[in-house]
């Protein structure tokens, strides 16, 4: 259950990330609203996966998460690049992520 956790705690993670993009610097209710809300539940998942899981490995696959699909989705909504070192260590980060669930019980 705590990998559960973990996967839906990163995918908060991306919800806050891109969410600060449509707060305007927090000037907007409703998105400043749901953003610091995202913020709030993917906190509140990690710790839960942290109560079995090693802090070092899911800290770095919550934020891995996290940035592998604000970059998606950077590069879906906002036009960002897609030049292919980019992508290529987008793939690192990837590679990362499997490996640290492999690696770990």
């Amino acid at each position: 259950m705590a990998w559960i956790y973990l996967v839906l705690a990163g995918l908060f993670e991306i919800g806050w990330a891109v969410g600060l993009k449509f707060t305007d610097g927090f000037t907007r209710p409703m998105p400043t609203a749901l953003t610091v809300a995202s913020m709030a539940v993917s906190l509140f998942l990690l710790g839960l996966a942290l109560k079995s899981l090693p802090l070092g490995t899911a800290y770095a696959i919550w934020t891995g998460i996290g940035t592998v699909g604000t970059v998606v989705l950077g590069i879906a909504l906002f036009g960002e690049s897609t030049h292919v070192l980019r992508l290529a260590c987008i793939g690192l980060i990837v590679m990362g992520i499997v490996g640290l669930k492999v690696v770990t019980p």
